[in-house]
This record gives C-alpha cells, structure tokens and sequence, in this order.
C-alpha cells in the first residue's frame, strides 16, 4: 500500500510547479498539467482542493490560472499532503485514542505513535523552497 496517493504525487508535482514559476502571475491549469504530465480534469481537480485550502490563488480569464498563495518558504509539504489525503497514518490505532482498546498497554502503539511524529515533523520541515533547492 501506497502511504502517499497517485493524487497527492500530483499535488506535489502541482506545486512545484508553480514554486519554479513562482515570479509568473499564474499559470494556467492545461500548462501545468501538461509540463507535469497529469491528466487535464485531475490537475482542475487538484487545484481547486489546493485553492480551497488556501495553498494557491486564482485568477479568471484569459491570462488566468494559478499561484501559490504564499512564499515557497511559508508552505510545507505536510500541509500540501494533508490537503489532498487528510493527516497520514500509520495504523488505525493513531487515529485517535478510542481507536485500540490496547493503547495503553501496547509496545507496537508506542512505537508508532514516535515513527508517526518523526514522519510528519519530517514533512513539515520540509518547505517548497527546500524541497527545489538542489532540483531544479
């Protein structure tokens, strides 16, 4: 099982994307599904999740599309991640408390419950603009 989605990969392809044409006042769906190679109705999709999760702006018309609605340094990937998939989760037992009635007494929860912190304290450290850095 895939612990990121097919379209949580093209979200963060999206949003690179846009980091790389960060000086452009938008860019338009069809130019960034196509240099991303991601099927046209899914990055409308996409952005409009994004947009709604006030990752990106957008902007009508003939020169409209999209941009990010904050510096590359001020969105995370976490945040890209939880926007398209929800919170990532290990096991169903960090879900929330009431999920295992074993919590409590379990050797497997307490490691996971470390794994699951170190994973998403990884993923929020890491921004846009690091995450292009050395790429493009």
């Amino acid at each position: 099982m895939d612990i990121l989605r097919r379209n949580t990969d093209y979200a963060l392809r999206v949003m690179a994307h846009l980091t790389i044409n960060y000086n452009v006042k938008s860019v338009s769906t069809r130019n960034i599904a196509n240099a991303e190679n991601i099927p046209y109705p899914i990055s409308c999709k996409i952005l409009q999740i994004l947009h709604k999760a006030k990752l990106v702006n957008s902007s009508m018309g003939p020169r409209g599309g999209f941009a990010l609605a904050r510096a590359p340094a001020q969105i995370t990937l976490l945040q890209i991640i939880e926007a398209i998939q929800g919170r990532l989760t290990l096991n169903c037992c960090l879900v929330n408390d009431d999920a295992c009635p074993r919590q409590v007494n379990c050797a497997v929860n307490k490691k996971l419950i470390n794994l699951q912190q170190q994973i998403e304290q990884y993923l929020d450290e890491i921004t846009l603009k690091e995450l292009l850095k050395d790429g493009s």
